[in-house]
């Protein structure tokens, strides 16, 4: 049997997006726009609509029909003004989002979303899904293409540290995996930091989102997302619906 691709682009920009036709793709944006996302699903969101644009969301929000409706999202880090939630998952209590659609729009993730629409299939990958997601990938068939959000175009510690986490799983189950460079040097930050979840907490506040978040007092933050497979869901983008809900069990 062929070995199936295991790529890791570090950024989006690495890839062009036909390259991911007919794969299984895993946007990643640990600190924190999957973490929230997995959280909102988990907590009876009825929808996440990923939005570019901040006027995109309010848009959205104006359609008749869409049933109860919280914008979310952030800029540079922070709640957006006239915004419901901010991008913390600590903000997406079933209190608050059960049963509600949210229009979501951050710096980053929800343009690596829109960015592999091409994939046969495009889900939602962190530390709090990590198991779920290494199931339905072990199950699928076709490349896999991890995708990393990063920062403003640039590599983030984080989002590498995770795909390496997930390729270091996948690796594991005995499936046979062509791995590209950019997994290999997610499995090198993993075996580094992913040993323990102290060793995983360090090396998290350690990078570029990380130290973001704790300069802006949201420190908490990075603790929440680095817990392991603490709200195991899958969620699933549907590009032609523009609409994340969970995978079918």
């Amino acid at each position: 049997m062929k070995a199936r691709l295991l790529s890791t682009h570090l950024i989006p920009e690495q890839f062009q997006p036909d390259e991911l036709r007919g794969g299984q793709a895993v946007v990643i944006d640990i600190l924190r726009a999957s973490s929230t996302i997995v959280t909102a699903l988990f907590h009876g969101a009825a929808t996440v609509i990923p939005c570019l644009t901040i006027e995109q969301a309010r848009r959205e929000q104006e359609q008749p029909g869409s049933g109860p409706v919280l914008l979310g999202g952030e800029r540079g880090g922070l709640l957006i003004p006239g915004f419901d939630l901010g991008n913390s998952p600590r903000d997406y209590t079933e209190a608050r989002v059960a049963g509600k659609t949210i229009l979501f729009t951050t710096t980053n993730g929800t343009k690596a979303l829109h960015r592999c629409a091409q994939a046969e299939r495009v889900l939602v990958g962190c530390f709090l899904n990590l198991s779920g997601i290494v199931a339905e990938l072990t199950g699928a068939t076709g490349d896999v293409h991890l995708v990393c959000a990063g920062t403003d175009g640039q590599i983030t510690l984080e989002d590498c540290l995770f795909a390496g986490t997930l390729a270091q799983r996948l690796i594991a189950g005995g499936q046979d995996w062509e791995i590209n460079d950019g997994t290999r040097i997610g499995l090198a930050l993993a075996e580094k930091w992913s040993t323990t979840p102290d060793t995983l907490h360090a090396g998290l506040l350690q990078s570029r989102g990380g130290r973001n978040l704790s300069r802006l007092g949201l420190a908490s933050d990075v603790a929440e997302c680095g817990c392991i497979d603490e709200r195991n869901i899958v969620p699933s983008w549907k590009a032609k619906r523009n609409r994340i809900d969970l995978e079918p069990t």
